[in-house]
């Protein structure tokens, strides 16, 4: 339903961004459950069922294509063409055209998922989906940048606005990383060969899988966070100077440091060497960035106490921090000796995806679900009951997931008295169990508070009208 909020030369068009909220919520608790199943799986395998459509091994990428981009994905198209057009005082170019960005994306979840559970993969980290699903996806993310690019383009405000810089770098460098990563000769109608092999085809994936992670889960929910926190706030950003220099600084370091996921490997040495070095320069921009969120509330911390919208906004800020020094100091060669191929990774992952992405967004659609349907919060308590669902089931996921990776790289390593491993494999595996069940359970608190946050936005949004959107 079109809206009726005018503004100088036309009206905003929310409809493309109440579609794509609520299809956040939807693959939000899709993508979550499928999480929780498969780590269930891990810590009792029996719930395999003797079936191949949902193993781990086929699940595992329909919850992480589910989450990030159909919950972050969703919504990082709403947030984007709502901040455009509010910053850029200017209705969305080509409805049209944005149109087909929304059900040509979910049709592509839709696909990618289907794929994964028949066992039609690339065998790519984050890029799994058969080549005709990537051509689809090209298709839509140049119809996306055409929307974004053009409204940019016919803005009544001259200035361009932080939060759309973030979002530009994030639509420019998603389509540069998807289209050079899945160069291929198709040698069916879903299979392929990679134009790239060996030691390149693994440099070219983690080109792309690090920055995957850097512009899709990183710059563009950064650009979430310089609109968001400060309305929710009610004050400008801390420093408008930092946020630039935040901006070009992580745009241009982000790019190097893909390759540091292949230390120890046949990849030459220089070449994991440099990736870690500007895995470390990444610390400063990226702090800088947190200290820019978290001081935008000087003078007004009491927020903290009575808002908690702000909680959540504040929260993911602490683990954006957080995640941003552990990932360099993962990068280290001899931190990396003992973390890689560990739980300590997927913790660091779920740290950054959990604390930081989901923490951001559910912030900022409890922003944004009142205004776009002209309503109130049904409840207040239930964001309360949500925020500390969410953080502790943070906790229990990472910490023990942190434990146990320490454990299995130490457990590795180790050596008895002949100079003869002193553990086998299967030895830390037994280890491993009781983490793997709190990983579960962590999951599931994580996933309660989703279903909660669910409730409080349906019966919100029924209550809503959309005819006179403020």
């Amino acid at each position: 339903m079109a809206t009726t909020n005018v503004v100088t030369g036309g009206q905003y068009n929310y409809d493309i961004v109440r579609k794509f909220t609520i299809m956040t919520l939807v693959w939000g608790v899709v993508g979550m459950l499928v999480g929780v199943y498969i780590a269930s799986e891990l810590a009792y395998p029996f719930l395999n069922l003797d079936l191949p459509y949902i193993t781990f091994g086929r699940l595992r990428p329909v919850h992480t294509g589910a989450v990030i981009f159909g919950f972050g994905g969703s919504a990082l198209f709403a947030t984007s063409y709502y901040i455009v057009q509010r910053t850029c005082q200017t209705r969305l170019f080509a409805g049209g055209l944005a149109s087909f960005t929304f059900w040509g994306w979910q049709l592509i979840i839709v696909l990618a998922a289907l794929g994964h559970v028949l066992g039609l993969s690339q065998g790519r980290e984050y890029a799994e989906m058969a080549w005709p699903v990537d051509i689809l996806i090209a298709v839509v993310w140049v119809s996306y940048a055409v929307v974004y690019i053009g409204t940019v383009m016919k803005r009544k405000e001259p200035h361009i606005y932080v939060a759309n810089w973030f979002y530009l770098a994030f639509i420019l460098a998603t389509a540069l990383l998807h289209i050079f990563n899945n160069l291929a000769v198709p040698f069916s109608a879903t299979g392929s060969y990679s134009l790239f092999s060996g030691a390149q085809d693994a440099m070219t994936q983690w080109w792309y899988g690090h920055n995957a992670v850097g512009f899709f889960l990183t710059a563009a929910f950064l650009g979430m966070m310089y609109y968001f926190v400060p309305k929710q706030a009610g004050r400008p950003i801390y420093s408008y100077r930092l946020s630039i220099i935040h901006f070009w600084a992580l745009i241009f370091l982000y790019m190097w440091a893909g390759t540091h996921h292949l230390h120890w490997t046949a990849i030459p040495d220089w070449t994991s060497t440099l990736a870690a070095t500007f895995s470390i320069m990444l610390l400063l921009p990226s702090w800088g960035g947190m200290i820019n969120g978290i001081m935008t509330l000087s003078g007004a911390w009491d927020k903290l106490r009575t808002d908690p919208i702000i909680r959540f906004m504040i929260v993911s800020l602490s683990f954006y921090g957080m995640s941003t020094f552990e990932g360099p100091m993962m990068s280290l060669k001899d931190v990396n000796a003992l973390s890689h191929y560990t739980d300590w990774t997927v913790g660091h992952v779920h740290s950054g995806a959990l604390g930081w992405v989901a923490m951001i967004s559910f912030g900022a659609l409890y922003h944004l679900i009142p205004r776009l349907w002209n309503t109130k919060i049904f409840s207040e308590k239930l964001i309360n009951v949500h925020f500390w669902l969410a953080t502790i089931g943070i906790l229990l996921y990472i910490v023990p997931m942190w434990i146990s990776g320490i454990m299995q790289g130490l457990m590795w390593r180790a050596f008895d008295d002949f100079g003869n491993l002193q553990y086998g494999f299967i030895e830390t595996v037994i280890e491993m169990h009781p983490y793997y069940v709190f990983r579960a359970l962590g999951g599931t608190v994580f996933l309660l508070g989703m279903v909660v946050m669910c409730y409080n936005m349906a019966v919100t949004i029924r209550s809503g009208n959309t005819r006179a959107v403020a």
